[in-house]
């Protein structure tokens, strides 16, 4: 058995004569003939009844073109894959987000590349504070999107581009600001519990940042997490705008301003990655498409 008589097998149920598979296949109509009737006699089995002008499968038949088309599919899968990679495409690429950043802002961005590159598996793998950065500094990641800070970060292995300015709040639920009505300034806070995110990198290693001395805090490790604690009144802290966007909408969080530390914090993302690093044609398109379209917020 061959793939050439099971692309015949394929036609020939499909097109229902031998002269319209000749045409479809390039092949002579006796070669097709000769080619079902040695698949018969291999397999053991009638395929066609050939009683009426147009072939019909038999009932054995039918069962064979199912998994005939199945094997064919796959075999047009492997030739597709393996063309892919003959190109220099990569298996994959690993984008790093810093979790603050706004996924949805570059969503356009993320379907031009699986549709231009349907065989190669994009990663997006989710960081926090520094973790972007350090992981495609350490090559754990392809591209990176992260704030950048040169007090944290090195300013000369690196190339960047802006992508867009992102906003961070202050919020809290109304059952914690009731116990502040006269809420000013951050040392009224120090009772409460500041709900902070953990580092998945290691920049912010014994250093805390936004914390005033003495404050009780509690760490998460994701957004949603301080989100829930937030809004259930065990806690405040700063969130992503676009994270409490509905929550602010519904009241069920209220921002809220200190005189001594600002309501709002602006974050400016930037697209990074190694100036060494060579990107696959995959992992060039990425950069290229994000870095070439910057998002507008």
């Amino acid at each position: 058995m061959t793939l050439e008589q099971l692309r015949m097998l394929k036609t020939l149920t499909e097109k229902g004569t031998l002269k319209q598979t000749s045409e479809t296949l390039f092949k002579s109509q006796s070669a097709i003939s000769q080619g079902i009737k040695q698949l018969e006699s291999q397999l053991g089995v009638t395929l066609f009844s050939r009683d009426n002008y147009r072939l019909a499968l038999t009932a054995e038949g039918r069962h064979i073109y199912q998994h005939a088309v199945r094997v064919l599919n796959e075999i047009s899968e492997i030739e597709q894959i393996s063309h892919h990679f003959a190109k220099g495409n990569e298996e994959s690429v690993t984008l790093a987000l810093e979790a603050s950043f706004d996924l949805e802002s570059i969503l356009p961005t993320l379907e031009i590349t699986q549709r231009e590159f349907p065989d190669t598996q994009i990663i997006i793998q989710q960081e926090y504070l520094t973790g972007a950065y350090e992981a495609v500094k350490s090559s754990g990641a392809d591209i990176s999107i992260s704030p950048y800070s040169s007090l944290l970060m090195s300013q000369d292995t690196f190339e960047k581009q802006f992508l867009y300015q992102g906003r961070r709040i202050n919020v809290a639920s109304t059952k914690l600001l009731m116990r502040h009505p006269d809420l000013s300034n951050i040392n009224q806070l120090r009772s409460e519990f500041q709900i902070l995110i953990k580092d998945s990198g290691l920049g912010t290693k014994g250093k805390d940042l936004g914390v005033q001395l003495g404050q009780r805090r509690w760490y998460v490790n994701d957004f949603e997490t301080k989100r829930l604690l937030i809004k259930n009144g065990l806690g405040w802290g700063s969130l992503p705008e676009h994270v409490v966007r509905q929550d602010l909408e519904k009241g069920d969080l209220q921002s809220f301003k200190l005189m001594d530390s600002d309501i709002d914090l602006h974050v400016n993302y930037f697209a990074m990655k190694l100036q060494l690093k060579i990107l696959g044609p995959v992992g060039r398109n990425l950069w290229e498409n994000l870095v070439g379209k910057n998002v507008v917020k």
